[in-house]
C-alpha cells in the first residue's frame, strides 16, 4: 500500500490544521490507519490510529481531546484533525497503515509489525 499524506503548515499556537492522507493499492479497509510524529532531535511517536471497522479511535495522552482522526473508506483516506495546536506539536507528521488481518491495532501503536510508512508532512506551531 502506497500512502500519500498531505495538509501540513504553519500555524500560530491555538489554531487548527486538518492532515490528510490519501492510499493506493491494498484493500484499504482491512488496514489499521494511523498517525506517527517525529520531532527534531526526538523519536517517533504514536499519536492517533484508526482501525478498518472506525468503530473505535485511539490516542497519544498528549493529544487526547485536541485531535481526532477519522477514516473514509470509500475514499481510501485517513484524515486527522488537529485543535489548539501547541508548540510541542511541531513535528513531521507520518501517516501509517498496518494489515489488521488477524494482527491487533496495538501492535502498530507500539511501532511493531509491517507498517507502511507515508512520506512525511511538516507541521510548525509558533509561539
Amino acid at each position: 500500500v502506497q500512502l500519500q499524506a498531505s495538509g501540513g503548515g504553519l500555524v500560530q499556537a491555538g489554531g487548527s490544521l486538518r492532515l490528510s492522507c490519501a492510499a493506493s493499492g491494498g484493500t484499504f479497509s482491512m488496514y489499521h490507519m494511523g498517525w506517527f510524529r517525529q520531532a527534531p532531535g526526538e523519536e517517533r511517536e504514536f499519536v492517533a490510529a484508526v482501525p478498518g471497522t472506525a468503530d473505535s479511535t485511539y490516542y497519544a495522552d498528549s493529544v487526547k481531546g485536541r485531535i481526532t482522526i477519522s477514516r473514509d473508506n470509500t475514499k481510501k483516506t485517513v484524515y486527522l484533525q488537529m485543535n489548539s495546536l501547541r508548540p510541542e506539536d511541531t513535528a513531521v507528521y507520518y501517516c501509517a497503515a498496518s494489515f489488521g488481518g488477524g494482527v491487533p491495532i496495538a501492535t502498530m501503536i507500539s511501532g511493531g509489525g509491517k507498517i507502511y510508512w507515508g512520506k512525511g508532512t511538516q507541521v510548525t506551531v509558533s509561539s
